[in-house]
């Protein structure tokens, strides 16, 4: 195992990229975010992979149909799966997929007819069975052309990632849920979406950086975590994309599985999962957004596809806490945000306003400022306090003279 960057998070920087050139991917939780976001926002996505997910609102809102019908991931032992063929019921999934785009909760579907969708299905998929990926298809079937869509369901793997020599034999099932499959999915779907014209993956060392970036910056209250969102994410740079260089740029968004966050399995999938030597070549800047587990509805860290914390009835739509978060991303990338002031703020505020605006936090009635946890006083609105923010979510009691 690769170890973990340890650069201080920064900002999040614009760059020379056209946002209609954008496409995602994802496994699992991630392949069903994927799926999300290319439905939500189909007018600026080019393309989609996916690796074990299934059709748009697929869960509904709810968990058990995301742990019978969707897949077969359900946590109670008194549970049983009922995927079966056509068990997400993909014509209800279209119709409200149809109802949504007329209220403007999502983008019209028309736009998804541009799109070029690549999906992979193991033979021996045991928590994403076939079904459910034969139902995906059918499902874009009802906006992309037969010959936009290329469907792999005819190796033996198991639930995981394929890549060409990486990780555990293609038929485990377990962390990091990178599979050894002689199957370069990463490279494959890249392919697919932007043509085979691609320049052939870097094979002699990278030249490119990887990046931790700030994901507080992308949530109205700065605390991700409160949305199963970890406070870091990561992106790589090709050089080529650097801003002395000037060249023009795509963005790629790969999602990553259930327990493949950093927090869980470090920098693994970021590195291994095979997409940075392609991105190396072709101009690409890939973006790993990071989830984080949630006590008790999440604590595999899986992406909200099923409104997992019940507090959240838009998160399929473009106004969901991680989906806007992650739209939010990538015109940053694309240059449409700018990155905030890297000079050092100061707030001065009553210590309630300071909890509520997401600085500090409470500890006993008390409180504590984020990042260092230095004592504040008394959580009320008669304590006055000035913060001095030195990082990402990082605050002292102090002042900017």
């Amino acid at each position: 195992m690769t170890s973990r960057l340890h650069a201080a998070p920064v900002s999040l920087q614009n760059f020379n990229v056209d946002i209609a050139q954008t496409s995602v991917s994802g496994l699992s939780s991630g392949g069903f975010m994927a799926v999300q976001f290319s439905v939500a926002y189909s007018s600026i996505i080019r393309g989609a992979g996916i690796v074990a997910g299934g059709p748009y609102y697929c869960a509904q809102g709810d968990t058990e149909t995301a742990t019978r019908r969707c897949s077969c991931s359900g946590f109670n032992l008194t549970s049983s799966c009922e995927v079966a063929p056509g068990s997400t019921n993909v014509d209800k999934l279209v119709e409200i997929t149809g109802r949504r785009a007329q209220g403007g909760a999502i983008d019209a579907t028309a736009y998804l007819a541009n799109q070029r969708i690549w999906l992979f299905s193991g033979q021996q998929d045991s928590i994403v069975p076939p079904p459910v990926m034969q139902d995906l298809y059918n499902y874009y079937r009802n906006y992309v052309g037969e010959a936009a869509i290329r469907f792999r369901k005819d190796i033996n793997a198991e639930h995981a990632f394929p890549t060409e020599s990486y990780g555990n034999p293609c038929t485990a099932l377990g962390k990091p849920y990178i599979n050894n499959c002689g199957f370069d999915a990463a490279g494959e779907l890249l392919k697919w979406i932007y043509g085979d014209n691609l320049r052939t993956r870097n094979t002699n060392g990278l030249g490119g950086r990887l990046v931790e970036f700030d994901q507080t910056e992308f949530f109205p209250d700065r605390r991700p975590r409160r949305h199963g969102m970890a406070d870091i994410g990561y992106a790589y740079i090709p050089a080529s994309c650097d801003k002395s260089m000037n060249q023009p740029c795509r963005v790629h968004v790969a999602f990553h599985g259930c327990r493949q966050n950093a927090d869980s399995i470090d920098d693994v999938f970021i590195r291994n999962a095979g997409y940075n030597p392609w991105a190396d070549t072709n101009n690409i800047i890939v973006l790993y957004p990071q989830t984080a587990s949630t006590f008790g509805r999440n604590p595999n860290a899986c992406w909200n596809w099923f409104d997992f914390n019940r507090d959240d009835p838009d998160y399929a739509n473009k106004n969901g806490r991680q989906m806007a978060a992650i739209k939010a991303m990538i015109d940053r990338v694309a240059g449409l945000t700018t990155p905030p002031d890297p000079a050092p703020r100061c707030f001065t505020a009553s210590n309630a306003e300071h909890v509520f605006a997401g600085r500090a936090h409470d500890w006993f009635f008390l409180a504590l400022a984020n990042g260092s946890n230095k004592f504040m006083g008394l959580n009320n609105f008669f304590t006055l306090t000035t913060l001095k923010q030195t990082g990402p979510n990082y605050y002292v009691v102090g002042n900017c003279l």
